[in-house]
């Protein structure tokens, strides 16, 4: 099962105990789910491939507007369920008024409701990336307004969503893994919160491993082709013109790394005699490769 699919199930057992929160949160799925075409309320159908997201759906109406309905599976998809309200045993229009279908904005004074139409829009329009691959969330609907609609409802929770185009369909979607738990958080899926937060944990102690092991690996590259180097213009040296050419303290430093190539400068530096810190190390062997490439530039105008 996927991440997406842990987070809707966790959702699916969140129930809220307000009559105002339930109806926030029907007038979301209500929105989504509704397979009708026309303003003729005589049966409210709901579908969804999302089953017990339906299942959801048609309990709360159940238990908010005392009604009962037939739930049936729909004959043109197999993977589809269904279900119907019959304007006999129960009052279509006034439900649908209720709901705000239209203009939700209206059931949104409390910021309780507020998570609750959130949860029910991602229970029937959300998708979440498994937090292992990457950090996305995001919201698929075909009204432009609904996209900055659902922007702003966000927005009330610090939480900044973008939007986007793909297809048909307007994309709200959040990509830094804080506001994706965030968002968690407001719909009631701490369990998922808490898990995406120790992945997060995981993922940055493995980069932070990658990282100091890369860094280590990188320095010392850099210092076995700094010692190739020096030793090459030792040896350059000596078979042009001997190591006497040199300086005593620079023919030390180059007999001392010609025999200890492995060796960092501090040790390189304590086998002098007096002894000097790395700088002077770093001094002597820039001063030895410059006499050497000094060497190399009078053979090439020769």
């Amino acid at each position: 099962m996927s991440f997406s699919s842990d987070v809707k199930d966790e959702l699916l057992k969140v129930h809220p105990a307000e009559e105002h929160c339930r109806i926030a949160e029907l007038s979301a799925l209500v929105k989504f789910l509704l397979k009708q075409d026309d303003d003729k309320f005589d049966k409210l159908i709901l579908s969804s491939d999302n089953k017990a997201a339906l299942r959801k759906c048609f309990t709360m109406l159940s238990k908010t507007f005392n009604i009962k309905a037939d739930v049936f599976e729909s004959g043109d998809d197999e993977f589809k369920s269904q279900v119907t309200l019959d304007a006999r045993n129960c009052e279509i229009d006034e439900i649908v008024k209720r709901l705000h279908l239209d203009n939700p904005m209206d059931l949104l004074k409390r910021d309780c409701c507020k998570r609750s139409y959130l949860r029910g829009v991602f229970l029937a329009a959300g998708y979440i990336e498994d937090p292992k691959k990457g950090y996305h969330f995001e919201i698929l609907t075909d009204e432009e307004e609904y996209a900055k609609l659902l922007t702003y409802l966000l927005s009330q929770f610090n939480i900044l969503a973008k939007r986007s185009i793909r297809k048909k369909y307007f994309v709200v979607y959040i990509k830094e893994s804080e506001a994706v738990s965030d968002v968690l958080s407001v719909m009631g899926a701490h369990k998922s919160m808490m898990g995406l937060a120790n992945t997060r944990i995981e993922k940055n102690v493995r980069n932070n491993t990658n990282r100091r092991l890369n860094c280590d690996i990188a320095n010392v590259s850099r210092s076995v082709n700094a010692a190739t180097k020096q030793i090459d213009d030792i040896l350059y040296i000596r078979d042009k013109v001997g190591l006497d050419a040199l300086p005593e303290s620079l023919k030390e430093m180059a007999l001392i790394r010609a025999e200890y190539p492995e060796e960092s400068f501090t040790d390189l530096g304590n086998r002098l005699n007096p002894p000097v810190g790395k700088s002077g190390v770093n001094h002597r062997l820039r001063k030895i490769s410059d006499f050497a490439d000094s060497l190399r530039s009078e053979k090439e105008k020769k």
